[in-house]
């Protein structure tokens, strides 16, 4: 069996991928041309053209192809002014699980960022029934299972997180597993959360917090002071050789985006990429692909650069398969089936 076929068969599960960035070229140009929507130029204004002009695929593409974190978030932004009704979003997660499907990813949990959405003033009842809509026809036609995690901005503060977490608690017997905190590490510090996270949890809600991608090793340890259960980029631990001891202890994982980490400039290189540095110092590692669309990537594709540029083993490639089951929000019955599919790939 050759490593792209070994890695194609592997059962894998998808903890850190955000709805809004795995919307492909061709979807969004379909969205685009459904609400008559011009995309940003590449200088932040917008193109004005006739109402009536068509965006072709290109334009996307030409809108995914930054050099860095800013203009990452152009586009993100987008992204998300593009989908208004439930009707979008039902069509994207159902696009999304079908491409899931195809990489053998059997498990995803995604971000949505209710947060931008109740910012924009839309009504988000009608648009959760969309994402559930398409999430049912999505496991129905292709088998993969998925959970919900309600995203706030952190630099909006904590009173519109409130609220997000507030819709994620009602909500938490249709799929909504967990919350998190992602935008601006520097002008939102975890601190403003604490009380929000504790109420999160004891409404049984799972935490999780991005953490470590643009701010340093203290926006880390902010983040498991809070009771965040899992890390999202956490690039920064591997400055501070202490916290990366804890989180190994502890065995929090750290949902690691090689190639979002490299596209968006924060990570200069693939040789200083730390995902090996974290593997082999015993933190529980997960691949994932942040923004697929938006990074040309896969899951598949991650776990090839794992082997390709950082020497892991098949063995080591397994063992990041089973992290990433382990760490899921997933009951324990369900863990366990999938992991039984991961021992009997020979």
């Amino acid at each position: 069996m050759t490593s792209r076929s070994f890695i194609q068969s592997l059962p894998k599960a998808e903890l850190h991928l955000h709805l809004e960035g795995s919307v492909e070229p061709p979807t969004l140009a379909e969205l685009s041309r459904r609400h008559n929507s011009p995309l940003p130029t590449e200088n932040n204004r917008y193109d004005i053209r006739g109402s009536g002009d068509v965006l072709s695929e290109d334009d996307v593409r030409e809108l995914y192809s930054y050099k860095d974190f800013s203009a990452f978030m152009t586009a993100f932004k987008a992204v998300t002014e593009r989908l208004r009704t439930p009707e979008d979003y039902e069509l994207v997660t159902y696009r999304l699980l079908q491409k899931l499907r195809q990489q053998n990813v059997m498990h995803a949990e995604v971000y949505v960022s209710v947060g931008v959405i109740l910012w924009r003033g839309q009504d988000f009842a009608p648009i959760f029934e969309g994402m559930e809509r398409g999430r049912e026809r999505g496991q129905r036609d292709f088998g993969v299972s998925l959970l919900w995690i309600f995203d706030a901005v952190r630099h909006f503060g904590a009173e519109p997180a409130a609220e997000v977490f507030d819709l994620a608690a009602s909500l938490r017997e249709r799929n909504v597993a967990g919350i998190g905190i992602g935008g601006d590490e520097r002008r939102g510090p975890a601190e403003w959360f604490q009380g929000l996270f504790k109420k999160a949890a004891e409404r049984g809600l799972r935490l999780t917090a991005h953490a470590g991608e643009t701010g340093g090793p203290e926006a880390v340890w902010a983040a498991l002071n809070i009771g965040a259960e899992r890390i999202g980029h956490g690039l920064a631990i591997a400055l501070d050789p202490e916290l990366q001891e804890v989180l190994a202890h502890k065995q929090i994982a750290v949902e690691v985006c090689v190639s979002s980490n490299l596209r968006t400039g924060v990570c200069a290189s693939v040789a200083e990429h730390p995902v090996k540095k974290f593997f082999d110092g015993g933190l529980m590692v997960t691949l994932n692909t942040d923004d697929p669309a938006m990074f040309q990537t896969t899951l598949n594709r991650e776990y090839e650069l794992a082997e390709q540029e950082f020497g892991f083993s098949r063995d080591h490639l397994r063992e990041l398969a089973r992290n990433s089951f382990e760490a899921s929000f997933l009951p324990v019955e369900k863990k366990l089936r999938f992991l039984q599919q991961i021992d009997f790939l020979t």
